[in-house]
């Protein structure tokens, strides 16, 4: 089991860097620190408001609060920004065991407008390999608990070098 040393180094696309090859297994607390920290780096995640609120081995959860600029025509949740979260969570759940992975492909499903006054995007990895990383995520409204499926999406990630 590898582990990252106290003082990471920037990687591929700005992204911690694991120390040696394969995967890097990390505490769930060590995870969640390392996502917060990744999320703070992107300019996008800030404007978002997107929480990290939950890491383990394999998966990630974020949260969003509605905003009323996030909304389209409709006054739903934008589409985009559905995506957007699905594209994260995926990319964080695949980053609490690699580093440097980059999507070359996500689809999204809706079931339902997103109207919610919190959105929760759950991601987790499906398929670890060498070069692709497969992860499915889904986005709730206010609680998962409830069970008000929002979407779900799948995607590919390229794993950097």
């Amino acid at each position: 089991m590898e582990t990252l040393s106290a003082a990471p180094t920037k990687g591929w696309f700005g992204l911690f860097a694991p120390m040696g090859t394969g995967a890097v297994m990390i505490e769930a607390e060590t995870a969640l620190a390392k996502l917060q920290a990744i999320s703070k780096t992107s300019a996008f995640n800030e404007w978002l408001g997107i929480e990290v609120t939950e890491a383990s081995e394999g998966s990630a959860e974020l949260q969003l609060a509605w905003r009323s600029e996030f909304g389209q025509y409709s006054g739903f949740l934008h589409a985009g920004l559905v995506g957007a979260l699905i594209d994260t969570a995926c990319g964080f759940a695949a980053a609490t065991i690699t580093a440097g992975v980059l999507a070359s492909h996500y689809s999204v499903n809706f079931f339902r407008p997103a109207v919610a006054m919190r959105f929760i995007a759950r991601g987790k990895i499906l398929k670890l390999g060498k070069r692709q990383i497969f992860c499915r995520a889904e986005v709730y409204g206010d609680a998962v608990t409830d069970k008000r499926l929002v979407a779900t999406g799948e995607t590919i990630l390229m794993v950097g070098s």
